[in-house]
């Protein structure tokens, strides 16, 4: 009820404390754990809800959090696909199935057994703690040793993955995991990235002008540029600047920073196809939510400069999340559903709620929350 509260409070107020954005964490991520048991698989959708947790646990210190992402990396063996035999891994074309080992939607999961790893080692070292690591230490070696370069054809990829190039390289000091990032990107580039407006196509199907929205025009897909932006993110947070392609990940986070903050809506979100509104109008959360997390991070890390622009562009998207998307009893709502494209006529509404879509909104939440600290 305090968090309640609290949330009441600050949706009154004309500005927001770090102590009512730290209530609106803990609402959100208690409603969650209290209505999801921790007990699924570790495919994308649960893996990105526990970066989002593992984020707000970062900033606030719950323990019930944190035993909430260990209980299900127990779970799931610290495992993603646990196909054992190299020559039998796949990840050319979608698959949920064991043999999916290098598929990125499997890979996600190893960003939060490695943050896990650390939480846990800075408590006392053991056996069982390099346990929680091996398995990523294995299908990340493997990937970056190969010779294989097109692993992320699907913009949801530069989430699931790049970060964990980045934390692979923080865990090992090797820099094959960085060289491999970069290549594997620049492959990604080739095939999505839209080089006139800095936004990525989800993939090779969307491509313009093969692909249209309704009304002819580009039609570059929320969550999958969502995805990217905090991607990117995520790599810059812990990529070395003396990396020799750093200000290449740098300048492609600032421009396409640039071209979500020309597409918002006044009214704080983004629709699911960014370029055209009419395509598949109203609200949507989880795009929303990554864009706010990007902006919001780079604003409080130096990566973005401050402006008006930027300025304006969270305050009205922080506006959307917190008395639109999130609802009395902490359900985050106006989430898409699982998919990969913007569906003129398919219903998002307060409703609409997803593991993913959660994980989201803590993660702009946790970066609101440094911002008004900062």
């Amino acid at each position: 009820m305090a968090a309640l509260a609290c949330f009441a409070l600050a949706s009154q107020a004309k500005g927001w404390t770090k102590e009512q954005v730290a209530a609106v964490i803990t609402q959100v991520n208690n409603y969650w754990q209290q209505n999801n048991k921790s007990q699924v698989r570790s495919f994308w959708d649960h893996a990105a809800y526990h970066t989002g947790n593992m984020e707000a646990y970062k900033l606030l210190g719950n323990e019930a959090w944190l035993n909430y992402s260990q209980a299900w990396a127990d779970y799931n063996l610290w495992q993603g696909a646990r196909e054992k035999d190299p020559a039998k891994w796949k990840y050319k074309n979608y698959g949920e199935g064991q043999d999916y080992v290098l598929f990125g939607d499997w890979q996600i999961c190893f960003q939060t057994y490695i943050d896990l790893y650390w939480i846990v080692n800075a408590r006392g070292g053991s056996a069982r703690n390099e346990q929680m690591v091996q398995r990523a230490k294995e299908v990340m070696g493997y990937e970056a040793r190969g010779k294989a370069h097109d692993y992320w054809w699907w913009a949801d990829a530069l989430y699931m993955v790049m970060p964990v190039m980045t934390k692979m390289y923080k865990l090992t000091g090797d820099p094959i995991y960085l060289d491999k990032l970069y290549e594997n990107l620049l492959y990604a580039d080739s095939i999505m990235l839209d080089e006139e407006t800095g936004l990525y196509f989800r993939d090779g199907k969307y491509i313009y002008p093969k692909h249209k929205s309704v009304n002819g025009m580009k039609d570059f897909w929320a969550r999958g540029d969502g995805w990217v932006l905090a991607g990117l993110a995520k790599v810059l947070q812990d990529l070395p600047t003396s990396y020799k392609h750093y200000d290449f990940f740098l300048k492609k986070f600032q421009r396409l920073a640039d071209a979500v903050v020309a597409c918002q809506q006044k009214q704080g979100y983004w629709t699911r196809s960014m370029l055209d509104p009419k395509h598949a109008p109203g609200p949507e959360t989880s795009g929303t939510a990554f864009f706010t997390y990007g902006l919001l991070w780079g604003l409080n890390h130096g990566a973005l400069t401050p402006s008006k622009t930027y300025t304006k562009a969270v305050d009205r998207a922080w506006k959307y999340l917190t008395k639109t998307a999130l609802q009395a009893n902490g359900k985050v709502g106006y989430v898409q559903p699982i998919g990969e494209k913007a569906i003129p006529g398919q219903v998002v509404d307060q409703n609409s709620q997803a593991n993913f879509g959660v994980g989201a909104f803590l993660l702009a939440s946790c970066e609101y929350y440094r911002y008004i600290k900062k």
